[in-house]
C-alpha cells in the first residue's frame, strides 16, 4: 500500500513544524506563526500531552499531518474531538492520503466513545470544503468561533470579576 498513517514521535518534531510553516503559507497566515519548537514538542510528547499528531506516509515518505486534541460536549454528555490542522503537502494531493488521516482520527473517536469529530475551515477555501463535503461533513453556519489571546487574555485572566456586576 502506497498510503500509511502513524502516530508522530518527538523524533517528527522538525517535519511537523515544517508542515505547519508549510500550511500557514498556504492559508496566507505565515505572519502568526510563532512557535518555539522545544516548547511545542514538551506540549506534544511531554508527561501530560496536550494534542496527538498523526503522520501521513505516501509512498514511504510523510507528506501530511493531522494534530487533534479532545473536547467535551455538555449537550451529548460525551467527549469528542477537534482537529486543529489537516495537511496534505501538494505533489500528494488527491491521493487519499487526506482522508486516511481523516479515517483514523475518526476510528480514534469511535473507540473513544466521542460524539463528535469536528473542526474549523477557512471560507475561501474551496478546496477543502468540497473535499469535506464530499465526506458528508456539516457546515455549521449558525455558530461563529470566538477566540482570546494575547493582551486581551492576559488582561481577563489576571483581572478580579467585578462582583457588583
Amino acid at each position: 500500500m502506497t498510503i500509511h498513517v502513524r502516530p508522530a514521535t518527538r523524533e517528527d518534531m522538525p517535519m511537523i513544524a515544517s508542515f505547519i510553516r508549510e500550511l500557514a503559507e498556504y492559508e496566507r497566515l505565515s505572519h502568526a506563526v510563532r512557535f518555539d519548537e522545544q516548547v511545542m514538542a514538551l506540549h506534544l510528547f511531554g508527561p501530560n500531552p496536550a494534542a496527538e499528531v498523526l503522520i501521513g506516509e505516501y509512498r514511504d515518505e510523510a507528506q501530511g499531518f493531522a494534530l487533534f486534541f479532545p473536547t467535551f460536549s455538555t449537550f451529548e454528555g460525551k467527549p469528542g474531538i477537534w482537529l486543529e490542522d489537516l495537511y496534505v503537502r501538494p505533489s500528494a494531493r488527491g491521493a487519499g492520503l487526506g482522508k486516511a488521516l481523516l479515517h483514523q482520527i475518526a476510528k480514534t473517536a469511535l473507540k473513544r466513545g466521542c460524539a463528535r469529530f469536528e473542526w474549523s475551515v477557512l471560507e475561501w477555501n474551496e478546496p477543502a470544503l468540497g473535499f469535506y463535503r464530499s465526506l458528508g461533513t456539516v457546515m455549521q453556519d449558525d455558530w461563529r468561533f470566538m477566540r482570546l489571546e494575547g493582551e486581551a487574555l492576559s488582561q481577563l485572566g489576571a483581572s478580579v470579576p467585578d462582583r457588583n456586576a
